[in-house]
């Protein structure tokens, strides 16, 4: 496994971790460096994701149900939507990633975790987002400028 997608892998376990449980993202990232082995790198990226998703679960939910509506989000398998959830970040809010990397590291992480159609779910879901990466990144953000502005005080 290449050193991104095993952050990524590890990322993703915490992330389901905390959306099953409701434990802090803290207390599960730091159960989860204690069980793998990861080098300082991919510590950092895993934290990185950890850190960028877990408070925005329930607006990237959101959004990918306005912008993906026929995916109704209770509907879909935890696993596949924590895998959503991170590639959304890593498009929209991260944004140091190529969208075709994205794309094809949440189907490599679909195919790992997921169901037997997870893979091709996740790949369709994707497919229609990324065909308004632009539009998406700028409704993300200035929601995410919104989100901050009004948790913080």
């Amino acid at each position: 496994m290449k050193p991104r997608t095993k952050a990524r892998s590890i990322a993703l376990q915490a992330l389901y971790e905390i959306d099953l449980t409701g434990h802090p993202s803290e207390w599960v990232w730091t159960n989860r460096l204690a069980e793998e082995n990861l080098d300082q790198k991919q510590a950092e990226f895993a934290y990185q994701i950890i850190t960028g998703v877990a408070p925005l679960m329930n607006l990237l939910d959101d959004f990918l149900a306005e912008h993906a509506p026929e995916w109704p989000m209770d509907q879909i398998a935890t696993i596949d939507r924590n895998i959503l959830r991170i590639a959304l970040w890593e498009m929209a809010v991260y944004g140091k990633t190529p969208l075709k990397v994205v794309i094809n590291e949440a189907v490599e992480l679909a195919k790992e975790f997921g169901s037997e159609s997870s893979p091709r779910f996740i790949n369709g879901v994707l497919g229609s987002l990324a065909l308004r990466k632009n539009e998406i990144q700028l409704a993300l953000k200035k929601a995410i400028a919104s989100f901050s502005t009004s948790h913080s005080a």
